[in-house]
């Protein structure tokens, strides 16, 4: 619900950097984000209004904008400063997983003139798992399982759609740029108290994609850094997250206590994250629900495929065999702990929280 009528006398300015994290893309888990050094904080009283209803029609499947790689330099410097902002905590998991990302213009694509910056829509899926002659539902949050909206058929559409020339080369870049900078400073989306990057339409359920081309649009979309009008005078994510690891007081989230880093890799579970934290089968959707922006967007949600009894029987065990790898690819969409067996475990000790045994 957005709060009306914030008051302006607790409301100031402040002068401080701060990064955060990028969503998984299937592929690599976090990207170097960069907030603006100029934000407002505030508090606002809540109104009572009717639900937000969202038609998904009318949902964007993806929005662009484009850049020039002449910022990448800008966006380097950014990302670097950003990087070294120990506020954010010192989890090694995470760490490695921004350290190769950056911007630079592969060796193999010396004519690369241009950036496309894209934001495709998705939503959260659900699966049945039986267990002990019981059903439980439980959530996939879309950033974890494969969209029909796949980064070939994007590719296509920046090739026929947005440049019109076949004849130009495209190369996915997602996997080595840090997304949310580049989206935010693009204009694409904005940042919020969350750390999360919000498009319009879309609100916070979009999956980011880059694309280098060596076509040289007319337009550039460089623009300043921005944070959600909403965050000045709201803090429903800070109060939902389960682990407090969002700021009442800043625009950062302490990746150390944030629960997506541990249920997204290898290992036990630290001690200080209790059984009711958990409620998805990877990663954290707890700061999304209660977004004003997100409303209607965040109740949007599919169904997958049962997962068997027998079949859930085999995951708490842990031992999976190539049939059960298959059917769970097929059934929960190539969820990412279910491409292989090294991965397996990670599937074994979430599913095992959410059912709690």
């Amino acid at each position: 619900m957005i709060p009306k009528n914030p008051d302006a006398q607790h409301t100031q300015f402040l002068k401080k950097q701060y990064m955060s994290r990028r969503e998984l893309l299937q592929r690599v888990t976090a990207a170097g984000v960069f907030l603006p050094p100029l934000f407002q904080r505030g508090w606002g009283r809540r109104g009572r209004r009717a639900p937000r209803i969202v038609d998904p029609a009318q949902i964007p499947q993806y929005k662009y904008r484009v850049l020039s790689i002449d910022h990448f330099a800008t966006l380097q410097k950014e990302f670097d400063s950003a990087r070294r902002n120990e506020d954010l905590g010192r989890n090694q998991a995470y760490r490695n997983q921004i350290a190769p990302l950056g911007f630079t213009i592969p060796k193999d694509f010396p004519g690369a003139k241009s950036i496309v910056v894209m934001a495709a829509y998705a939503k959260n899926m659900y699966a049945n798992f039986h267990h002990d002659g019981k059903s439980y539902r439980v959530m996939i949050p879309f950033q974890y399982y494969e969209e029909d909206l796949t980064s070939d058929k994007l590719s296509d559409i920046v090739r026929k759609k947005i440049i019109g020339n076949d004849a130009r080369r495209i190369v996915d870049v997602s996997d080595s740029v840090p997304l949310k900078l580049l989206a935010a400073r693009s204009g694409l989306g904005q940042y919020a108290r969350n750390s999360l990057i919000f498009v319009d339409g879309m609100g916070s359920f979009n999956l980011l994609y880059a694309f280098l081309t060596d076509h040289p649009f007319k337009e550039d979309h460089w623009t300043e850094l921005r944070i959600l009008d909403e965050c000045n005078h709201c803090h429903a994510c800070e109060r939902t997250c389960p682990t407090n690891c969002i700021s009442r007081w800043s625009y950062s989230v302490n990746i150390d206590k944030c629960l997506t880093i541990y249920n997204e890799n290898s290992g036990d579970f630290p001690n200080w994250i209790l059984g009711s934290m958990h409620h998805a089968l990877m990663g954290c959707m707890k700061c999304k629900s209660p977004c004003p922006v997100n409303e209607g967007i965040a109740e949007l949600s599919g169904d997958m495929e049962d997962v068997l009894e027998e079949e859930t029987l085999k995951i708490l065990k842990g031992t999976p065999d190539d049939v059960l790898l298959k059917s769970l690819q097929r059934k929960l969409r190539r969820f990412r702990a279910v491409q292989n067996k090294d991965q397996f475990p990670v599937l074994k000790r979430n599913l095992g929280a959410l059912i709690r045994i």
